[in-house]
């Protein structure tokens, strides 16, 4: 585990003024350390570089924190586990469920669950739009997954009453805010400033006045 990895986390966390002890620290860098063993094989992320990774991947789905309340989430298109997966190791006693279609991602998760112990985590490999649990979820998530109405319309059935999505962006997302059909509220946009990286991200929160 490089000394120099850990201290570009704990600046990033230091930076975005989160409350993360050392051992859960500690558990985001063995994370770390099994994405970049297993994305030389499987091919899980385009960020090739370790350091790439601690700011792109871990520090990048620590900015939402502040926005994420105690309610159950479910985490769309979570790829190798973002944020879902750094969300759960931050908030250990919060129930998160982390869906993809990708075989290999979701074999990475289940072996990550495992070796860490991340036992309020449920791995899903399931399409979207056609999984169908008994429960739903007070907060769905999603990271580079697809357009705002996208999103909402595969993953709808999921939402329970009086919950919202939480939808990770780049730019502005201007184009899909005016996209979004009629009955879905746009309850803000967030600016997240994140440490070491360049670009601008920002989190929208969207949730159902009708359904």
């Amino acid at each position: 585990m490089s000394d120099a990895w850990r201290a570009e986390l704990e600046a990033g966390i230091d930076a975005l003024a989160l409350d993360i002890d050392a051992a859960v620290a500690d558990r985001l860098l063995a994370y770390h350390a099994l994405l970049v063993k297993w994305n030389r094989a499987y091919n899980l992320t385009s960020v090739r570089d370790p350091a790439q990774m601690i700011h792109r991947h871990l520090i990048d789905s620590l900015a939402i924190v502040p926005f994420i309340n105690d309610s159950d989430l479910l985490d769309v298109g979570t790829g190798p586990g973002l944020p879902g997966m750094i969300l759960a190791l931050v908030r250990p006693d919060q129930s998160i469920a982390l869906l993809d279609s990708n075989g290999k991602k979701t074999r990475f998760l289940t072996q990550v669950k495992l070796d860490l112990g991340v036992d309020n985590v449920t791995v899903v490999h399931n399409r979207l739009e056609s999984w169908q649990p008994q429960r739903r979820f007070g907060q769905i998530t999603s990271r580079a997954f697809a357009t705002l109405d996208e999103m909402v319309a595969k993953s709808l059935h999921l939402l329970a009453p009086a919950g919202h999505f939480l939808a990770m962006k780049g730019r502005y997302p201007q184009d899909e805010l005016d996209a979004l059909p009629a009955g879905v509220a746009c309850d803000a946009v967030h600016s997240l400033n994140v440490p070491g990286t360049s670009g601008a991200r920002h989190l929208v929160q969207l949730s159902i006045r009708e359904v």
